[in-house]
């Protein structure tokens, strides 16, 4: 058995920064801290910060007054941020500057009189921080088939936003209906979709054609590793999606000779390297690395974080 370790994988640089923020909170603090929704969508990445005594919340009720709270990498909407207030919490910011960004374009689409049309999944934290900077501003759309069903009155202070983690060509298809439906629709110069989940589903396109087996490694709850496990259904290769070597069935890889595996943004390279072990062991498998491109993206910590490290200026972003 061939196996294919499909590069860039795992770990983004907005997932990087919250981790090592939620790493450096406990050490400056303690481990008795609150952290808003799970800090990534990653059980094994939840659970060691649970094993340290991290308490994670969907609701600012549950933190006692006083206390340190985390925002998660998906951002949060501005009435999150008020109740934080309110309850005179210590906030660290951990939202990935992409977001970030989508947050920002919103606001001012908002304020100059836009409706927006905002591409992405009901019910995510991306999503719902998102809508929740102009409720009343935005429209969702989930599906090629919601654009036929879209009833907007002023077609001419249209604007488009997408989730950062969305599939590249889903999103694209939906766009593109969204064009020719509404051709004076605004768009931000530079698209929302994250780098990183646009390299992850680039680098495993070509492999797909070779490929008897997809192992995705990465949650259920994890966006951008769905659009990944996604990607290879929709060529016809057998595929799943595994937080680890516990996941995996023997039973997946009768008759294989070429397995692609990758990670989702938000998998530690540990959980690879545990299916990497399990498939040397029980089947004698062979790895080669299949590298589309490089990548050095970094984000700084956010300035609250620094501030209680007693630094005097944030790093600077590193972009390759």
């Amino acid at each position: 058995m061939n196996v294919l370790l499909a590069s860039p994988r795992g770990f983004c640089a907005g997932v990087d920064m919250a981790i090592e923020c939620l790493d450096e909170t406990i050490r400056c603090v303690g481990p008795n801290i609150f952290v808003y929704h799970e800090i990534v969508h990653n059980r094994i990445v939840v659970e060691r910060f649970q094993n340290q005594g991290v308490t994670f919340v969907d609701s600012v009720d549950d933190v006692p007054c006083g206390s340190t709270l985390v925002f998660s990498a998906h951002g949060v909407s501005p009435a999150v941020r008020q109740a934080a207030r309110e309850r005179k919490l210590q906030v660290i910011d951990a939202t990935c500057p992409l977001v970030t960004k989508v947050h920002l374009e919103a606001i001012r689409y908002a304020r100059e009189g836009y409706t927006i049309v905002l591409i992405g999944h009901s019910g995510h934290d991306e999503i719902i921080g998102t809508v929740g900077e102009a409720p009343d501003k935005i429209v969702l759309v989930e599906s090629p088939e919601d654009v036929e069903h879209l009833q907007l009155e002023d077609r001419d202070k249209l604007a488009c936003l997408t989730q950062t983690t969305l599939s590249v060509d889903e999103a694209n298809t939906i766009l593109e209906k969204l064009r020719r439906r509404y051709p004076h629709l605004e768009s931000p110069a530079k698209e929302d979709i994250c780098y990183a989940t646009t390299n992850r589903q680039d680098a495993i396109k070509s492999l797909l054609k070779s490929a008897d087996l997809l192992i995705v490694v990465g949650s259920q709850n994890s966006s951008n590793s769905r659009r990944l496990l996604e990607k290879g259904l929709a060529e016809g290769v057998q595929s799943y999606l595994v937080d680890g070597a516990e996941d995996l069935d023997s039973d997946w890889f009768a008759d294989v000779e070429t397995v692609v595996m990758t990670a989702g943004a938000s998998a530690p390279e540990s959980a690879v390297t545990e299916c990497v072990d399990y498939l040397k062991h029980h089947f004698n498998a062979e790895f080669s690395d299949a590298v589309l491109r490089d990548e050095s993206m970094r984000f700084p910590l956010p300035r609250e974080l620094q501030i209680l490290r007693g630094l005097e200026s944030g790093d600077k972003l590193v972009s390759g």
